[in-house]
């Protein structure tokens, strides 16, 4: 097999060998597992994109979502704008304005699978814009309540929250689908058009690392982590999209075979297919 096939998937091995650990450790190895899981990912995501849609697309991805992720934290962490005014701890490694590098490489790992998902899903601009936005942005139902228990960064003002979660704002949620929709639009403009056709085969350790995200969140914060309502809020917010991608990608299995192929049709003699009834 191909670089092109087989890299993203060992890549995505090494991220879920990452994230079963995560729930198992405590203190600065889960710290450390954080920023490893984050950093793989993002390796993961941006090879994705060069091995599959080329220099282009890779390059596009890191301008819109490490670079754009970079500079609208640095205005979250400096003006509260777009998210709420919030502090990050020095638990996540080095920072740059304000910012722990990691965090916008976690736009980039995420952005990108959630842009192929929307592009499987869905064929008008406008909807795949919108569907992005809410795979990237649902994620964060997950992950904020997650990392503020484990105390990476704290909110200012944490009112008015979701039920269950009191110490993340609901305004930071909102945030996150208004940057997360300008970063799938600018992604739609300048990553080529290699990037608006999806690829079965090739963008199947994309289509898998998103929903593996979705049921391992799922399973972590219900199970694990002790966070039932984020359990409930991220299953329920990224469950729109994760769910009917999943169903999406099962009848398209069915309807192919297993090897990708349409099913052979019955033949009569000579090879013939059999007449249909009338």
């Amino acid at each position: 097999m191909s670089a092109r096939r087989v890299l993203p998937w060992a890549m995505l091995a090494l991220l879920v060998l990452a994230q079963i650990g995560y729930p198992l450790t405590g203190g600065g190895t889960r710290a450390g597992l954080t920023v490893a899981t984050v950093v793989i990912g993002f390796v993961l995501s941006v090879g994705h994109a060069w091995l599959t849609r080329g220099p282009r697309s890779a390059a596009a991805l890191l301008l819109v979502t490490t670079g754009g992720g970079l500079a609208v934290e640095a205005c979250g962490v400096a003006t509260g704008f777009p998210f709420g005014g919030y502090d990050y701890a020095g638990t996540l490694g080095p920072k740059l304005l304000g910012v722990p590098v990691v965090i916008p490489l976690a736009w980039t790992w995420m952005a990108w699978p959630a842009w192929l998902v929307a592009v499987r899903l869905v064929r008008p601009v406008v909807a795949r814009i919108a569907v992005g936005a809410v795979a990237l942005a649902a994620w964060d139902l997950f992950l904020d309540p997650q990392m503020v228990t484990e105390g990476h960064w704290t909110w200012l003002d944490a009112d008015p929250a979701l039920p269950g979660v009191p110490d993340v704002p609901v305004g930071n949620y909102l945030g996150w689908l208004a940057v997360a929709a300008v970063m799938m639009t600018l992604l739609r403009l300048i990553a080529g058009v290699g990037a608006r056709r999806a690829d079965g085969p090739a963008d199947a350790p994309m289509y898998a690392l998103y929903l593996w995200t979705y049921a391992s969140s799922l399973l972590a914060h219900a199970v694990f982590l002790g966070l039932p309502a984020s359990a409930g809020w991220g299953g329920l917010g990224m469950g729109l999209v994760a769910v009917p991608f999943a169903v999406t990608l099962i009848r398209s299995r069915r309807a192919t075979g297993p090897a990708g192929r349409p099913p052979k049709q019955a033949t009569g003699p000579a090879g013939r297919p059999p007449r249909q009834a009338t």
